[in-house]
């Protein structure tokens, strides 16, 4: 149970750190300031006042975004213990499962939220956030279910391991 948590945690906030990295510098590049980016996740909840918040609500923002992706991780922590390949092909899985996450935000969450912009789908948008779902969400999600496999196969938990 220990070692599920720590893969849960490292996973998720790896992957987090990576995604809302990739969501700043990608925007900086197009002139969106970081905080801009921040209050447009908690945009999701409270729509178009989100940017009247200032550093409050940016720090929702952030709040929000890690509290997705650890729900992400907790879902395929757990579901890689039920089903093996998930945990055994982490860079064919979590490619799939960061397509997956892709879809379900862009298709699901946005549309059934607040947040206060259409849903653009340029060609560079589009691959550019599939790779980062892919590369920067799935992966580090699946190499943390692999690593926890891992510890479980041979009976130790992480701590023992490295003792």
């Amino acid at each position: 149970m220990r070692s599920k948590v720590l893969a849960i945690l490292t996973g998720g906030l790896v992957a987090g750190v990576l995604d809302l990295t990739y969501a700043i510098v990608f925007s900086g590049l197009h002139g969106i300031p970081a905080i801009r980016i921040l209050q447009s996740v908690a945009g999701g909840l409270l729509g178009a006042s989100t940017y009247d918040g200032g550093i409050r609500t940016a720090a929702l923002g952030v709040c929000l975004h890690f509290l997705i992706v650890l729900a992400a991780a907790a879902i395929y922590v757990s579901a890689s213990v039920r089903i093996p390949f998930l945990a055994r092909r982490p860079i064919i899985a979590g490619a799939l499962f960061g397509i997956a996450m892709y879809g379900v935000m862009t298709f699901i969450v946005l549309p059934s939220s607040a947040y206060p912009h259409p849903i653009r789908f340029t060609p560079l948008l589009v691959t550019a956030n599939l790779l980062a779902h892919m590369f920067l969400v799935g992966m580090p999600i699946a190499l943390a279910a692999r690593n926890l496999r891992r510890f479980e196969d041979i009976g130790s938990s992480p701590r023992e391991v490295r003792a």
